[in-house]
């Protein structure tokens, strides 16, 4: 790059009013520099260009690498998977019994669930004579009709 220090500046400066004249100087500067401005990004713009074309670039390549890990990743899966399904076929012709039923039959729990509705346990119950188990007329007449005594 250009090395532009502080006393080259003031001597161009002092060429460029001798030249140019101190009438016409102003608009003359403000034009340099929106050209310099303009140029400034211009030159941005294609660093940034040149920067995303690299990092495309990259990822091409990352995507290739990746692409083929999984190519092998897959080969390696479809090759042990074959040989799993060789050896189930091995096993399951050498059994000789057939396999377990999938589900064990239906047994009901035979659950005193009317016993269980309340909220008191058993044993208060036992101990303040809380009836658990409905009685029909019948059996209630003969619990609580008096004995005759002979």
């Amino acid at each position: 790059m250009i090395d532009l220090g502080l006393s080259k500046m003031a001597l161009i400066g002092a060429v460029a009013l001798i030249v140019i004249g101190p009438e016409k100087l102003p608009r003359v500067a403000r034009t340099v520099g929106t050209l310099l401005g303009k140029a400034q990004r211009y030159v941005a713009d294609v660093k940034a260009e040149v920067n995303r074309s690299m990092e495309l670039d990259e990822l091409r390549k990352m995507k290739e690498t990746v692409e083929t890990a999984a190519r092998d990743v897959e080969s390696s899966v479809q090759g042990a998977a074959s040989d799993f399904e060789k050896q189930w076929q091995e096993t399951t012709a050498a059994a000789l019994e057939p396999p377990p039923p999938a589900f064990p039959e239906y047994k009901h729990p035979n659950k005193k669930w009317r016993v269980k509705q309340g909220a008191m346990p058993q044993w208060y119950k036992a101990r303040n004579g809380v009836r658990t188990r409905a009685l029909s007329g019948a059996a209630r007449v003969a619990k609580y009709r008096p004995h005759k005594f002979n």
